[in-house]
């Protein structure tokens, strides 16, 4: 089992978690008229993260053409899918709080959101300002939220 993270251009997803649920669903069918592991099918911004992340984190594929592999180096190396609008990166369950804070880190810098697949919450982290900031998640609604909610207060 996989610890799966996603950072994503912000403006190419839904703004509601349940939009941005079946959004992602629809992009890990993994059924596009592409390969998934090219990364200059995506923006700027992502091939950036990229570049950023796989100095620390390397590509599977990658790792794998290297002469000695020691089992650190197994560890840190990570499985990449990459879309237009997104990757999605599976890293080994002993890195998953350093993978978490670097993706979370770099996906700020570049200006990318940031879904924790691996989550039960849910989370979808969005830039806002420079900061990244909860966008939304599977947290159930208090009151004062279905109140703003129903005052059309939190659009």
């Amino acid at each position: 089992m996989s610890y799966d993270l996603m950072v994503f251009e912000p403006d190419a997803v839904p703004t509601s978690h349940s939009e941005f649920l079946d959004w992602y669903a629809r992009q890990t069918k993994w059924d596009q008229d592409h390969g998934y592991d090219d990364p200059a099918l995506s923006s700027e911004h992502l091939r950036a993260w990229f570049d950023d992340i796989t100095q620390i984190f390397p590509a599977m594929n990658e790792q794998s053409k290297l002469e000695k592999t020691t089992a650190k180096d197994e560890a840190s190396s990570t499985d990449y899918a990459i879309g237009s609008d997104f990757i999605y990166a599976s890293f080994a369950w002993s890195k998953s709080e350093a993978a978490y804070m670097t993706v979370a880190r770099l996906a700020e810098k570049h200006n990318l959101g940031l879904f924790n697949a691996s989550s039960t919450g849910e989370e979808v982290w969005i830039p806002q300002s420079g900061r990244m900031s909860l966008a939304h998640d599977k947290s159930p609604p208090t009151l004062v939220g279905r109140i703003m909610d129903l005052l059309n207060l939190t659009k």
